[in-house]
């Protein structure tokens, strides 16, 4: 899957106007806010996803006087499943639709499976610093891409967790419903099951991948391990629905007092270490970014597995703490796959041994 045109309209601050990127390497550099980001956001729109940025879509078209635009339009020339398609984003008055070779699609979300992309932006090195709810996230969103079936099992879970854990609050007021509980029981153990498994064989896969990406990334100074704890050690369908079942029982008391369901695949976290040490605790800040890309692009390549189709890498801001060996591993050494790279510094460019940069200033790029 590669991108040969992306044309904008109106869109952010860049000025109306397409460019055409090379199927390896693409350096997009310049001083801070003058857009290079924002063509990122561009073509990571076609995903069908929100904005990576927490943008709502009535924000993305450009500000005129203060106020934003109408409406933006972008276009996207990309060689996909074999032959080459046209997709095509319009953002007006809040709203999103598009238009899939030429069809036209009420939805953005219409675009979901035609392009796929694999983002880094600065945002993400909170999967390493924060607590579990960013890694679980993490292993969620890929699996989402990877197995689009799976958003449902996980929608269906979420649903039967808050709607247990609002039963939780009512009993203390209305002990009658206590009763009630076991229904929600029923299903969070269902869809609980299910989304445990899909998570253990993903990590399962990722793992491996990741620590091989890794080394290539640290030049094998150090190693690192990426483990996935799964509910109570849990991980076959009977083992992980008994290990649920009990832990909702014993713990059925703390749950109605504290008003929230206390055990569970919502508590699961991904382990990752550094030399055994723990990478959230001491790593330092290029190698946890580190860490972050060999997660990213294990996943792309995780991705191309189940898709037959390599996603598109996006990478911004990534150059930043990170040291020359680690730079050269980005720029040089990520063979078979299309990349865009953001960076403040020009010297970037010169360091790469194939690919195109695109100067950005005040919203206008300069091959």
């Amino acid at each position: 899957m590669n991108v040969t045109r992306l044309g904008f309209e109106q869109f952010r601050n860049l000025q109306d106007g397409e460019i055409f990127p090379c199927d390896t390497i693409n350096v997009i550099f310049g001083s801070n806010a003058q857009g290079k980001t924002n063509l990122l956001e561009a073509i990571w729109l076609f995903t069908g996803g929100h904005s990576f940025r927490g943008t709502k879509d009535g924000e993305l078209p450009r500000l005129v006087d203060g106020k934003n635009a109408e409406s933006a339009a972008l276009s996207m020339d990309l060689f996909t499943e074999g032959r080459a398609q046209n997709l095509q984003l319009l953002f007006k008055n809040g709203r999103r639709s598009s238009v899939i070779n030429g069809v036209e699609k009420k939805t953005g979300s219409a675009l979901v499976g035609k392009f796929c992309a694999v983002i880094f932006s600065p945002e993400h090195l909170l999967l390493v610093k924060e607590g579990p709810a960013r890694r679980r996230a993490f292993i969620d969103g890929a699996l989402c891409q990877a197995k689009p079936a799976f958003a449902r099992v996980l929608t269906n879970y979420n649903k039967a967790l808050q709607q247990r854990n609002a039963l939780l609050k009512d009993i203390v007021r209305h002990p009658e419903l206590e009763d009630t509980l076991d229904i929600w029981d029923e299903r969070l153990i269902l869809f609980g099951t299910q989304v445990t498994l899909e998570r253990i064989a993903f990590c399962r896969a990722l793992a491996p991948k990741a620590a091989e990406i890794y080394s290539g990334i640290a030049k094998e100074r150090e190693g690192v391990a990426f483990s996935y704890a799964p509910f109570r050690g849990a991980d076959t369908q009977e083992k992980i629905a008994g290990a649920f079942f009990s832990a909702l029982r014993e713990n059925r008391a703390t749950d109605i007092r504290m008003g929230f369901t206390s055990a569970g695949p919502h508590r699961d976290d991904l382990s990752i270490e550094i030399d055994g040490l723990s990478a959230r605790t001491y790593g330092s800040q290029g190698q946890q970014r580190s860490i972050v890309l060999a997660l990213k692009l294990a996943e792309a390549d995780i991705l191309f597995e189940k898709t037959g189709e390599r996603p598109v890498i996006l990478l911004d801001d990534v150059m930043s703490e990170l040291d020359m060996s680690r730079r050269d591993y980005l720029l040089n050494h990520l063979d078979g796959r299309q990349v865009f790279i953001t960076c403040c510094d020009p010297e970037t460019v010169r360091l790469m041994e194939r690919g195109r940069g695109f100067l950005v200033e005040r919203g206008v790029l300069k091959n």
